[in-house]
C-alpha cells in the first residue's frame, strides 16, 4: 500500500521502537473499526482511510516513548496507546486537530502537556491507571469532550474548570487522592454516567441532585454515613446505582422517587433493616444486600415483581417473609451464611428460580416443595444441620439439577 510521506515516516519511526513481534505494524483499511462503539478490533495496527492514517492502536507494546512525527498525522481520529510504559507524551500532541478518541490508560504518565487543550475535536479522553498528580489547566478548552476518565491516579485537587465542560456525558474520577467534591459538580447537567468511587468521601454536595440526566451513578467504596435528599431527584437513574462499601444504615425518603433503577448495590454497609423505599423500586432486576446486618426482610419485598437476582449472603437473617413468594421473576437467590431454620412454603411459587444457595444456615430439614421448582438447576445445602434429605429431592438430581449436600 503506497502511503504519503508523513504516514510512511510515522510507520518507519514506530517500526524502530516496536518490539520484534509487533513490527512491522499491520496496516489495514478503516473498515476494521467496530462502528458500534468506535473501538478498534485489533490491538496493534494502523488503519487507513483515503490514503491517510485514520486510527492507530499500539496497545501493550512496551513503548516508553512516542515519535514526535506522530503528531503530524493530520487526519488521525483515534489513538490508542494504552498498556504501555509511557512517562510523557509528545509536546506537540495538540497538533492532532482531528483527534476524537485518545486512550492513554495503564501507562506511567506523571503529567499531560498543556498543548492537549488544542485537541478541540476530542470527544473521549481516557487516562486511567497512570501516575498523574494534576491535570493540565488547558483541559477545559476541550470543547467537544463528552467522556473523561482519569480514575486510579494520584490527583489531589480537581480543577474547577472541569465543571465548566458542559458537554460531558460520562465522568470517571474515582480512586484518586481528593476526598471532597465541590458544589460545582451540579453544573455538569448533561452527565449520564458518574463514577466517584474509592475517594474516601464523607459527604456529597446536595448539588449532585441537579444532574437530572444521570443514568449510572457509582458512589461505592467511600465513607458515607448518609446521603443527601437531593439524590432522590435523579429520576432518570436507571441502569446502575452502586452504594456498596460505605457506612450507610438508612436511605433518604426521597429514594422512593427512583422508580427506574434496575441494579442497586447496598453491600458492605451497616443496614440492620432494608429501607422501605427500596421496595418501591419496582423496576429492579438485581438487588445486592450482602455483608450487612439484616435479621429479616419487610413484607413489602414482594413488591419487587421484576426482580431477577437477590443476593443476601453474610447477614443475620433468621426468617424470610411469606411475600418472598411474590418474586415470581426471580432466577437467582443467594442466602448463604445466614441463620435460617426454616423456609417459607411460598418459595414454591418461584417457578423461574434456577439457583438457590442455602449454605451455612441452620436448616435441619428441607421441605419437599423445593423438588417442585421446575427450572431449578443448582441447589446448595452444604454446612447446615440436615439429618436427612426428603426422597423427593432425588428427583432434582434425576432431571439434571446439581444438589450439593
Amino acid at each position: 500500500m503506497q502511503l504519503p510521506a508523513v504516514e510512511a515516516d510515522v510507520l518507519a519511526a514506530l517500526a524502530a521502537i516496536l518490539p520484534p513481534q509487533s513490527s512491522p505494524l499491520p496496516v489495514t483499511a478503516w473498515q476494521e473499526i467496530d462502528t458500534a462503539n468506535g473501538q478498534l478490533r485489533n490491538t496493534i495496527g494502523a488503519h487507513i482511510n483515503n490514503g491517510k492514517i485514520f486510527a492507530l492502536t499500539l496497545r501493550g507494546c512496551n513503548l516508553e516513548t512516542l515519535p514526535e512525527s506522530l503528531t503530524e498525522l493530520e487526519k488521525l481520529q483515534i489513538l490508542d496507546v494504552s498498556a504501555n510504559r509511557l512517562t510523557a507524551l509528545p509536546h506537540a500532541i495538540g497538533n492532532l486537530r482531528n483527534l476524537q478518541r485518545l486512550y492513554l490508560d495503564e501507562n506511567s504518565l506523571t503529567e499531560l502537556p498543556e498543548s492537549i487543550g488544542r485537541l478541540t475535536a476530542l470527544q473521549e479522553l481516557h487516562i486511567d491507571s497512570n501516575q498523574l498528580k494534576k491535570l493540565p489547566e488547558s483541559l477545559d478548552q476541550l470543547a467537544s469532550l463528552e467522556q473523561l476518565s482519569f480514575q486510579n491516579n494520584q490527583i489531589e485537587t480537581l480543577p474547577d474548570r472541569i465543571f465548566e465542560m458542559s458537554r460531558l456525558q460520562a465522568l470517571s474520577i474515582g480512586a484518586n487522592r481528593f476526598s471532597r467534591l465541590p458544589a460545582h459538580l451540579g453544573k455538569l447537567e448533561n452527565l449520564k454516567a458518574l463514577y466517584i468511587h474509592n475517594l474516601e468521601l464523607e459527604e456529597l454536595p446536595k448539588e449532585i441532585g441537579k444532574l437530572q440526566k444521570l443514568d449510572i451513578l457509582d458512589i461505592g467504596h467511600n465513607r458515607l454515613q448518609s446521603l443527601p435528599e437531593s439524590l432522590g431527584g435523579l429520576s432518570n437513574l436507571s441502569s446502575f446505582l452502586y452504594l456498596s462499601d460505605n457506612q450507610l444504615s438508612d436511605l433518604p425518603a426521597s429514594f422512593r422517587q427512583l422508580k427506574k433503577i434496575k441494579y442497586l448495590g447496598l453491600t458492605d454497609n451497616q443496614f440492620a433493616a432494608l429501607p422501605e423505599v427500596v421496595c418501591d423500586m419496582k423496576d429492579l432486576r438485581e438487588l445486592r444486600l450482602y455483608n450487612n446486618q439484616f435479621k429479616t426482610l419487610p413484607q413489602s419485598i414482594g413488591n419487587l415483581s421484576n426482580l431477577r437476582e437477590l443476593y443476601l449472603m453474610n447477614n443475620r437473617i433468621t426468617d424470610l417473609p411469606k411475600s418472598i413468594g411474590k418474586l415470581t421473576a426471580l432466577s437467582h437467590l443467594d442466602l448463604r451464611n445466614n441463620s435460617l431454620q426454616v423456609l417459607p412454603e411460598s418459595i414454591r411459587n418461584l417457578e423461574n428460580l434456577t439457583f438457590i444457595d442455602l449454605r451455612a444456615n441452620r436448616l435441619t430439614e428441607i421441605p419437599d416443595f423445593l423438588a417442585d421448582l421446575p427450572n431449578l438447576m443448582k441447589l446448595d445445602l452444604r454446612w447446615n444441620r440436615l439429618s436427612s434429605l426428603p426422597a423427593r429431592v432425588s428427583k432434582l438430581t434425576e432431571r439434571g439439577c446439581y444438589v450439593y449436600t
